[in-house]
């Protein structure tokens, strides 16, 4: 099945060296998702206040912003702090260079010269949390509006409730790496069943 332009994933690659721009996108290429460029920290936190980004992929020795203060800055921010953050250095990198990347908040931590399948893997278990958390999130959105479309009952604070676990489980999702997501999905059809349930009994 053709994946269209607005279902593919943006990974940004932040990387002040053409040659290395070029070089991820030869090997994230098959992953057939849409690869936006940035050449500085400072470009890469205008592209993610533009949009949607399933990962991103940060060297750590760019002049200026650094990959260290960039991804800090990525945390910080509400709309891009749960993007999660590929760091990647040469090989002479110091050796508390993955110990300050995990504690700023890192997800993963990769050394140059990469392999190709190791990084292409990587970055694919991000593309699939990615695409499951959107599929929650558009769950959600829908029980959300059959409850507004719902007429005020006495039942409706009990739907506002359910309407916040939702949410709450939202927030989970988003912190959530692996298989917890398929964990998170239970629970939101869990929600999705109680939903009904009192829907059925408010209409009664």
């Amino acid at each position: 099945m053709t994946t269209s332009a607005s279902d593919k994933a943006g990974i940004l690659i932040v990387d002040d060296m053409d040659e290395n721009l070029i070089a991820l996108e030869a090997v994230l290429g098959p992953l057939d998702q849409q690869l936006v460029r940035a050449h500085s920290g400072e470009e890469a936190l205008k592209a993610m206040l533009r949009q949607d980004f399933a990962v991103v992929l940060l060297d750590i020795l760019m002049p200026g912003m650094d990959g260290f203060e960039t991804a800090a800055n990525i945390k910080r921010l509400d709309q891009t702090k749960d993007v999660p953050i590929i760091l990647l250095t040469g090989t002479d990198a110091d050796s508390d260079y993955a110990y300050r990347g995990y504690a700023i908040g890192a997800a993963d931590f990769l050394t140059k010269p990469f392999d190709p399948w190791l990084l292409r893997t990587k970055v694919n278990v991000f593309l699939e949390l990615h695409r499951k958390t959107r599929q929650l999130e558009a769950q959600a959105q829908q029980l959300r509006r059959r409850l507004i479309g719902d007429r005020v009952t006495p039942s409706e604070d009990r739907f506002v409730t359910i309407a916040e676990q939702l949410a709450s489980t939202e927030m989970l999702l988003r912190g959530t790496e692996g298989s917890e997501a398929a964990e998170l999905a239970d629970r939101v059809s869990e929600l999705e069943r109680a939903v009904e349930a009192l829907r059925t009994e408010a209409h009664r």
